[in-house]
């Protein structure tokens, strides 16, 4: 492979100058839609990310002016290099949208709705019912304010910080690596936060339930549990709602920063 990509370089040496650097600025396309919120999910189908990446290869390759490819270093090792650069900057926006749903599974448990799974075709594995709303209400609100662009001009900005033929990635310069580190240690914090409301209203039931069961042991605690439960904690749910979409309103904003 590396032996054909050099005797078509010498060939047609302007052809394989804006032909490498394409190749490889779709390889790193490739590696942020793979991993990205919005752009992984399985809805939108492979044909149409294909053509995404394409097309934004043919506007970003013109405007990095490259230079011809590096005789020295094996376009196989640049495609992967660039593959992952891609995925790490992808990687990076979907653990906001992690935080959002481990709020929503905490909620889900609470509510007493553990056996309510449904599956999720973008990760192929069983989810809550309660954790796939709140996530698509986070996609919701990331794409309002602005989410779907701090995601591509990191991408763009990737390509000044980090060229196309370059051997080694600086991810201190690509990304705020002390604010990452603080956000996704915070991560299931953000879910408790979300999920708090519910959590303290079941938790107020669940004592009143106690209190009646040793006052009148006769009523049956047990089975009213799985009645209150998701009807208080929907309630809570719909109450809360407003005051939820501005806490990760918040918590999008103040993540834009680590880009």
């Amino acid at each position: 492979m590396d032996e054909l990509v050099r005797q078509i370089s010498l060939q047609f040496p302007e052809f394989s100058r804006w032909f490498s650097a394409g190749f490889i600025v779709f390889a790193r396309l490739l590696g942020f839609i793979r991993f990205a919120p919005i752009f992984n999910r399985k809805e939108i189908a492979g044909l149409v990310k294909l053509a995404f990446a394409f097309i934004l290869t043919v506007i970003i390759t013109p405007i990095l002016k490259p230079g011809m490819p590096p005789a020295d270093i094996s376009p196989m090792f640049l495609i992967l290099l660039n593959f992952a650069a891609g995925a790490i900057i992808g990687y990076i926006a979907q653990l906001i949208i992690l935080a959002i749903e481990s709020g929503g599974d905490m909620i889900n448990t609470q509510m007493g709705l553990s056996s309510a799974m449904v599956m999720d075709p973008s990760t192929n594995s069983q989810t809550s019912i309660l954790s796939r709303v709140i996530t698509l209400l986070g996609l919701i609100i990331f794409i309002e304010l602005g989410g779907f662009y701090w995601m591509i001009n990191a991408l763009i900005r990737s390509f000044t910080i980090f060229p196309v033929y370059a051997v080694s990635i600086p991810l201190e310069k690509i990304i705020n690596l002390d604010y990452l580190v603080l956000t996704t240690s915070n991560v299931l914090y953000m879910g408790l936060q979300i999920a708090s409301p519910v959590l303290l209203a079941t938790l107020g039931q669940d004592i009143i339930l106690g209190v009646i069961s040793k006052t009148a042991p006769q009523v049956n605690v047990f089975q009213l549990s799985f009645l209150f439960k998701p009807v208080f904690g929907a309630a809570i749910m719909v109450w809360i709602l407003p005051m939820l979409i501005n806490v990760i309103s918040d918590f999008f904003l103040s993540f834009s920063s680590i880009y």
